[in-house]
């Protein structure tokens, strides 16, 4: 299996690298702690308690390693590197929606990274997918769910 390469910025992966610790640090305690707790109640065939706190602890262990594998395998953006040029992951792209008139400032980021409700849209979303490589006054069409939204490329920022 391939193992997929993620970009993302240096803020981002410092964010997941402190998740990370805590998960591995504190969480993993804290399950530990209630699997005792469960293994106290005697039978475990029995025991909810001890069958929810094995669960959680697989569901965090399965977490644990989809971060250590998304960390090994990043590729940090040089934000000092990015271009005013060309939108590209880590870019700020200033858009507007041609038939709407209205205009939107979006940060382009990896996938690991995405969070929409900060206008944060992942590379691999419609938006930044249609909006990578391309220029100051070039027109994109997204395709939606509500159909094609055509888009001009107002302004391109770096952080």
């Amino acid at each position: 299996m391939a193992v997929k390469k993620v970009r993302m910025s240096a803020e981002g992966y410092k964010k997941m690298e402190q998740e990370l610790e805590y998960l591995i640090t504190v969480k993993r305690a804290e399950v530990a702690q209630k699997l005792k707790e469960a293994r106290a109640f005697g039978d475990l065939s029995e025991n909810a308690e001890y069958d929810e706190a094995k669960n959680e602890q697989g569901i965090l262990e399965a977490k644990i390693q989809e971060m250590e594998m998304t960390i090994a395998n990043a590729i940090v953006v040089d934000e000092s590197e990015l271009s005013s040029d060309e939108v590209e992951v880590g870019s700020t792209v200033t858009l507007k929606d041609l038939e709407l008139e209205e205009e939107m400032t979006l940060q382009i980021v990896g996938s690991t990274e995405a969070d929409p409700e900060n206008n944060k849209i992942s590379e691999d979303a419609p938006i930044g997918i249609a909006v990578l490589k391309k220029k100051v006054g070039d027109v994109v069409e997204v395709e939606a769910p509500i159909g094609t939204i055509r888009m001009e490329i107002l302004g391109i920022g770096v952080n």
